[in-house]
């Protein structure tokens, strides 16, 4: 089996492969993590993952930058349905559109819109940086997150969040002066706000249950 990580000039990829290749070595797994530009090794991924830092726009800017790249992710994930991960903005960007500098679309694969974080209590800092409590709301049951618990924390860094359209598709939230996107899935699509790479024993946790997952 292969897993992709899509280079497109951001995103924290080494750290990423790292925490793949180490869950997959804890399983007795030889699959193959490639840290890859090329979209015929995207298109022809068993699994896909997308990790993004950074703003809205640059971030797609920088996947239509790489000649048939989008199209890749198209064949693999929607046309041949492989289990997709979004991490950050590589999240954001399954919405319909984001409002980070402007107004710019997103992949459509989950409807709804990247907005800037609101907190009621305007002492709280934006971006949003450090650890915060998972709320696992919608498909409780979902195999993504298998044996995690409310409460766990995971580590976030971002100023936007996904608002879904549609509430069935929220996954988890976490509490930053009000509720905010912390996972979100359809089929064969998952996405963390929060960066599973850094998130320790629960980041570690969802990209194991990532790995199984049979769509």
């Amino acid at each position: 089996m292969t897993i992709a990580l899509i280079d497109y000039g951001s995103g924290n990829l080494r750290s990423a492969a790292k925490a793949f290749e180490r869950v997959l070595r804890g399983l007795g797994r030889t699959d193959a993590v490639r840290v890859t530009s090329d979209p015929e090794t995207v298109a022809a991924a068993d699994r896909v993952v997308l990790p993004g830092v950074g703003a809205f726009g640059d971030c797609r800017a920088g996947i239509q930058a790489i000649d048939g790249m989008a199209e890749a992710l198209t064949e693999a994930v929607i046309a041949r349905g492989r289990p997709f991960l979004g991490i950050c903005v590589g999240m954001q960007l399954m919405a319909t559109s984001g409002f980070e500098f402007g107004e710019h679309p997103g992949f459509g694969w989950i409807p709804g819109a990247v907005r800037a974080l609101d907190p009621v209590d305007k002492t709280l800092k934006i971006p949003h940086m450090g650890w915060n409590e998972l709320f696992w709301v919608g498909y409780r049951e979902h195999p993504v997150l298998k044996d995690l618990a409310n409460g766990q924390h995971a580590y976030f860094v971002h100023s936007f969040h996904l608002v879904p359209e549609n509430a069935e598709h929220l996954l988890a939230v976490t509490d930053y002066g009000g509720p905010v996107t912390a996972a979100v899935g359809r089929d064969n699509l998952v996405g963390t706000q929060f960066h599973p790479e850094k998130s320790q024993a629960v980041g570690l946790k969802l990209i194991e249950n990532f790995l199984e997952w049979k769509p």
